[in-house]
């Protein structure tokens, strides 16, 4: 589809469909898998290769119907038109500002992250001098058009690539050698020999939630449809490469960490990336892994400033001063808004410690199961619309309604999940009371006929 403008409301097309599908496959993969898969196999054991499965299955179809809609107009800058246009205007407004807000938080707590990551090599240097060059960095690439943006994202993500296919080759390598470590030989049978799971199942319902926030910024890809080159050429392979991504990058990095050793040797809090290249004698096992959580971070923190520089934007209606576009056909006035924001994380970090933002990204979280599980309510109900009887149908979502209604079924249950665990019980009743607020406020605006 050729780049369109000629419109003040039109958004730049400059996202190529290399840049499409490493935005979509970065959105997939975080510091929630080089850090937090420590935690997830300790509660879990090997048997948290089929909850991410399992999970990525729902996460899928959930992307699946995210692409039919989007393919119904790829002009729409954010997909909470969607939710506007198919549920409701009321259900838009409380969507679009949880979203906001959810990513602005999250953004505070990547550039939190950043500084900690620097300070592994650089323990002298205040922490927020760091945070302010990269956010710096990071506006300048977005204010100077969607494809610098792109292009960043890129490479971002190639690092995170690089480092999981690293991660795997090492372990087909040592388990085709059969190489011995302190923990004895590498053999993909550590997966089973010292049992399949973790203390019977005990943390087996709470393995679901944990793998569930690893795929947190999945849907970012939807906010790209508007600025994509040909989105209906690139949104569709962008989507249907989730499964093989889930297969290789998580499924085949967790296979590769629990057979160079036992699975009971990773614990909470450290990393197995480190421990694999450390025990393997790979010098500076630590500050490899540091640099590549520390580009994982200012990739969710680029995205951040993509993503609420567009969403506030859509939510202005393209009134008032963040309504506007400038000529590079860049929403520059709504990321000015957005990262002042974010800057707000810079002082707030020498009155609060970072565990503050700790607890308000773990609220953000919780409302994300809310936000998806609206949205492929708002595909069920665009299936019944005359919108489908009478379009293309272009991408359909496989076994809708069906999967609709179990993809739902499955996000009402970690939402219960996480309402019912204790230490995710006071994040998630704070999820629940915003929402109430947000229906309130709802509540003002006023629905056209």
């Amino acid at each position: 589809m050729s780049q369109q403008k000629g419109s003040p409301q039109k958004l730049d097309r400059g996202l190529t469909g290399r840049h499409v599908e490493m935005i979509a496959l970065g959105g997939t993969i975080g510091t929630g898998l080089f850090l937090g898969a420590g935690r997830s196999i300790s509660a879990a054991g090997p048997v948290i290769l089929f909850v991410y499965a399992i999970v990525g299955i729902f996460m899928f179809w959930m992307m699946r119907a995210l692409g039919e809609l989007l393919l119904t107009d790829p002009n729409r800058s954010t997909f909470v038109g969607f939710i506007e246009k198919y549920v409701g205007p009321k259900a838009g407004f409380i969507i679009g500002w949880t979203y906001w807000i959810g990513w602005i938080t999250i953004a505070m707590a990547e550039l939190t992250a950043v500084g900690t990551y620097m300070e592994f090599w650089f323990p002298n240097i205040p922490v927020w001098i760091w945070e302010l060059i990269v956010l710096a960095i990071l506006y300048g690439i977005n204010i100077i058009a969607v494809a610098a943006f792109g292009e960043t994202e890129f490479w971002f993500s190639m690092i995170k690539i690089i480092a999981i296919i690293a991660m795997i080759v090492t372990g087909v390598i040592m388990m085709v050698m059969h190489t011995k470590t302190s923990s004895g030989i590498t053999s993909i049978s550590n997966l089973w020999q010292h049992g399949f799971v973790a203390d019977g199942g005990g943390h087996l319902l709470s393995a679901f939630q944990m793998v569930f926030f690893a795929f947190l910024g999945i849907e970012f890809v939807g906010m790209t449809a508007a600025e994509a080159q040909d989105p209906y050429k690139n949104i569709p392979k962008a989507i249907n490469s989730i499964i093989v991504r889930i297969l290789i990058f998580y499924i085949g990095a967790l296979i590769a960490i629990m057979s160079i050793q036992p699975w009971t040797n990773y614990h909470a809090g450290e990393s197995p990336f480190v421990q694999v290249f450390a025990g393997i004698g790979i010098t500076g096992a630590a500050g490899i892994i540091n640099f590549v959580v520390l580009t994982a971070a200012a990739s969710s923190l680029n995205s951040a400033i993509f993503t609420t520089g567009r969403m506030l934007f859509s939510l202005s209606k393209g009134k008032g001063y963040v309504g506007k576009i400038n000529k590079r056909y860049i929403p520059n006035n709504a990321i000015n808004v957005s990262v002042l924001l974010i800057a707000v994380a810079v002082v707030l970090n020498f009155f609060f410690p970072a565990t503050a933002f700790d607890l308000v990204t773990s609220v953000a979280s919780a409302a994300f199961v809310v936000m998806y599980g609206v949205l492929v309510y708002a595909h069920v109900k665009y299936r019944k619309s005359d919108d489908y009887k009478n379009g293309k149908k272009l991408f359909k979502m496989p076994g809708s309604p069906v999967t609709d209604y179990l993809t739902i079924a499955f996000l009402i249950g970690i939402f219960l999940i996480l309402l019912f665990t204790k230490d995710t019980m006071p994040t998630t009743v704070l999820a629940i009371v915003w929402f109430v607020i947000m229906i309130v406020l709802s509540l003002r605006i006023k629905t056209k006929k």
